[in-house]
């Protein structure tokens, strides 16, 4: 069928029934064909009888998901993005100017180009149903509202509000949207087109009228936000905030900010939408937004795997799910699959560890009730979902059961094995362990190709990744029924060998271990956590991040690390000096920073200099402190990935560490990263560090085969960018 069908025109007499429906997508995306129709549309409205007219999705649970990210992509100049901008432009404008009111009827998402467009309109109404969301993702793939997002939305929400959505990239649900007036009437999903046509009936008859198109501002504050001093102190609050949050590395806000500041209660539309343009263009073209776009798509990617390479393997259908060690991450778990609507049964030795995983999940779901994202049925409901158990009950009718007790290799083995035998033959064992050898763990259980690693990151509601492991008997249909649950969980799950630390622990330990070798050089616990997280964009520094983990874990993981993997995994002498009877960072209130009962970071404890017989000099620069790290993480990436094929890909290395661990998104992941530096600087520089602090910084065989033939992780050519390379990548960057 031809573009036309995909949007048209319905008679209902004096009503124009605008219906989207884009043939053989799953979704309604505002490609140019697709713009092309809609400005025929429009020009064929302006000239119509029509005395009202509302637009409608034909689509089940999305109204229009944005512009097409694929032509964002491969437009790589300002040159080349103008024009598509400007008729973009000229086709809403179009839209807000004709003669008859318009109304848009919102079922499922309404994101990006899609609220741009209802933005246009001059009424909306939305179902009340979760699929339906509506906002502006774009700062979230580094470019910001290109079509007129960052000029309507303040005059439709005011200023506040409409800087919380674009400046975060966030959607809000039907609840949000009617409080801040983005909608005007929220409609159960199977009155929505009655209603809607029922509103341009009382349009046509003249009872409502089109809108004024500037923002009035309504009660003291929006009538302090309209003077010069209130926009002031918006503006550079929220400047201040972006600054704290994205640490000055991601563009795409402080350039939406910028824009909105010279827009906001526009008298000239077409100069407000030139200066957007503008701004839109800048950002565009940089290499943040083209690798926050290369993750969005390795993010859809993993929508359409299942986790193994035969196609005609299918998962089986989970629809229960038993939880070995209730606790605070058992907890976690259960609530991530209740909270999707699976049966959720917990199991523990005792009623006291019961209650905590219970607690757990029930604190989860008291923060979105308080939120207003989920009302008192769906709490009470989503809680029923789970149930505990001091023994096998009900054990018999499970579908998966994820084991999360004490990392004791026997205590383990043990536990599988009597589950096995109170669970039905097809019934998939995974073990939640972070550390510990799937293949070995599976001589526990009578069936072990019904034995998969299922590894998830705490906490668990907060953290996308999902490790699922393969043993070595572990069947396709183990690993491909993990890989479906982890996803119905809303997780991100990527397939990983089974080897020690598996793929995000392998890659993060050298790192976090060779901090301690450069506290023992001299580096400030301050600068050094200062330098990776300020300059290089992790979340945190690494020392922030053991305290996190705990002390005692961290060392014990490097210890292991040591065991398996010989001399590449030294372990630090200063690790030996660190008192764990009173030093185990956040969970104690005291590590490489104090914290108060909460948990909350308040300064660092400089007694710990002391105790290590350290006196900070803080001698190294910025770019041996980041290359000694980063370096070591990327030459444990080469020997996994290429030489112990612990993951398939660069793209699924890079999405477990930007998943698993917050390595900075603008930066493309630690793979591509690489690739900016080219291999034979890495070597270069690694043999450079082999010679002052010894083996373990020998570079990796693939690594140094890669160097001599100039290939790239992702196995392009490409021409060495060395000089102050890791401190100053490519553009500019942040998390």
């Amino acid at each position: 069928m031809s573009i036309q069908e995909s949007l048209k025109i319905v008679d209902k007499g004096d009503i124009a029934l605008v219906e989207w429906d884009l043939i053989g997508e799953k979704v309604n995306k505002l490609s140019t064909p697709v713009m092309t129709r809609l400005k025929e549309v429009i020009n064929e409205l302006k000239t119509s009888r029509y005395k009202a007219v509302v637009f409608i999705s034909r689509k089940p649970k999305i109204f229009i998901a944005g512009a097409d990210i694929e032509e964002i992509k491969n437009i790589k100049t300002k040159e080349e993005f103008k024009p598509v901008l400007e008729e973009a432009h000229n086709i809403f404008n179009a839209l807000e100017d004709l003669p008859m009111p318009t109304i848009a009827a919102i079922r499922g998402a309404c994101l990006g180009g899609g609220c741009e467009m209802v933005l246009a309109c001059d009424y909306r109404i939305a179902a009340d149903e979760k699929s339906t969301q509506i906002g502006l993702p774009e700062t979230k793939l580094g470019i910001i509202p290109g079509f007129g997002g960052c000029v309507r939305l303040p005059r439709v929400v005011g200023l506040q509000a409409a800087l919380d959505i674009i400046l975060a990239g966030k959607s809000v649900i039907p609840y949000k949207a009617k409080k801040i007036g983005l909608v005007d009437e929220i409609i159960a999903p199977d009155q929505l087109e009655a209603r809607a046509l029922e509103m341009a009936q009382e349009c046509a008859s003249g009872t409502r009228g089109k809108r004024q198109k500037k923002f009035s501002a309504k009660g003291f504050m929006n009538g302090f936000l309209d003077s010069s001093l209130g926009r002031s102190l918006v503006f550079n609050q929220a400047k201040k905030m972006v600054l704290k949050q994205s640490k000055g590395f991601y563009p795409a806000p402080l350039k939406a900010l910028e824009v909105i500041a010279k827009t906001y209660n526009y008298s000239n539309r077409e100069k407000a939408l030139r200066i957007e343009m503008d701004g839109f263009c800048e950002v565009a073209v940089t290499d943040t937004s083209k690798y926050l776009i290369d993750l969005f798509y390795m993010l859809e990617d993993v929508k359409k795997q299942t986790g193994v390479a035969n196609k005609d393997v299918k998962a089986l259908p989970v629809k229960s799910l038993g939880v070995l060690g209730a606790g605070t991450m058992g907890g976690g778990i259960a609530y991530v699959a209740a909270d999707k609507g699976v049966e959720v049964h917990m199991k523990d030795i005792n009623n006291e560890a019961l209650n905590i995983g219970f607690k757990a999940a029930r604190s989860l779901w008291e923060k979105k009730f308080k939120q207003k994202r989920i009302d008192k049925y769906e709490f009470e409901n989503k809680m029923n979902h789970v149930s505990g158990t001091l023994d096998y009950t009900g054990f018999n009718h499970l579908d998966v059961v994820v084991e999360a007790i004490v990392e004791d290799m026997g205590i383990k083995q043990k536990v599988i094995g009597e589950t096995a035998k109170n669970c039905k033959d097809d019934c998939i064992i995974a073990t939640n362990t972070s550390s510990l050898s799937v293949t070995e763990m599976a001589k526990g259980h009578p069936k072990p190709e019904n034995f998969v690693g299922m590894h998830f990151f705490n906490p668990v509601d907060k953290m996308p990744l999902v490790e699922v492991i393969r043993g070595e008997k572990t069947s396709d249909v183990a690993t491909a029924t993990i890989f479906e649950l982890a996803k119905k969980m809303g997780k991100t799950p990527v397939v990983v060998k089974d080897g020690p630390g598996f793929l995000v622990n392998r890659l993060l330990v050298p790192w976090m271990s060779e901090a301690i070798f450069l506290l023992e050089d001299g580096m400030s616990i301050e600068r050094l956590d200062r330098i990776f997280s300020h300059k290089f964009g992790m979340p945190m520094g690494p020392c922030r991040l053991l305290d996190e983990v705990g002390l005692d874990v961290g060392i014990k993981v490097v210890k292991i690390f040591n065991e398996s993997l010989g001399q590449r995994m030294e372990i630090p002498k200063l690790m030996s000096k660190i008192n764990l009877k009173e030093r185990l960072g956040k969970k104690n209130g005291k590590g490489f920073y104090l914290y108060d009962e909460k948990g909350k970071q308040l300064s660092i404890d400089k007694s710990i200099y002391g105790e290590l017989g350290l006196t900070p000099n803080d001698k190294l620069d910025e770019k041996e402190v980041i290359e000694r790290g980063i370096f070591r993480m990327i030459n444990e990436a080469a020997m996994a990935m290429l030489e112990e094929k612990i993951c398939e890909s660069p793209q699924e290395c890079d999405l477990a560490m930007i998943m698993g661990t917050g390595f900075p998104p603008f930066r493309g992941g630690l793979l591509k990263y690489a690739d900016t530096l080219g291999s034979e600087y890495i070597v270069q520089e690694l043999e450079l560090y082999k010679s002052r602090y010894g083996e373990r910084f020998t570079p990796a065989s693939s690594l140094v085969n890669m160097a001599k033939s100039n290939k790239t992780f992702y196995n392009r050519s490409i021409k060495p960018n060395a000089e102050n390379a890791s401190v100053q990548p490519g553009t500019q960057p942040s998390l």
